[in-house]
């Protein structure tokens, strides 16, 4: 279902994802297989991040601000408990971008016991 431009950036509603406890791919090799968007804080990203994750925190979120032109694989927007993601899932669909969310964010990942880098 389409939202009007000024709902798209609620974030409630569903938006497609990627289960972190059956990835289609093993969790330790994610980001070869997808552009991992962590919209978080960049406080947040730099005390536990999924490696190879990109800090685009949902504040500064843009079309413009993301490189759109070297995403050559599909996009999974995380942050803390995919709510922060819904909308950023919903900007990078609209603008044709294959884009998901990770299942229950980093609160899942965790709760997995996947694993994590810091700054």
């Amino acid at each position: 279902m389409k939202l009007p431009r000024w709902l798209e950036w609620i974030p409630l509603g569903r938006v497609e994802a990627i289960d972190p406890a059956k990835p289609p791919c093993p969790a330790n090799a994610l980001a070869e297989h997808f552009y991992l968007l962590d919209v978080r804080t960049y406080a947040e990203w730099s005390q536990s991040r999924i490696r190879g994750s990109i800090n685009v925190p949902l504040h500064r979120f843009s079309l413009p601000s993301l490189d759109l032109d070297t995403i050559n694989k599909p996009v999974i927007c995380i942050c803390l408990s995919a709510h922060r993601s819904t909308p950023a899932v919903r900007k990078l669909r609209r603008a044709g971008i294959e884009a998901y969310e990770l299942k229950g964010g980093m609160l899942n990942w965790w709760r997995l016991d996947l694993p994590t880098e810091k700054s």
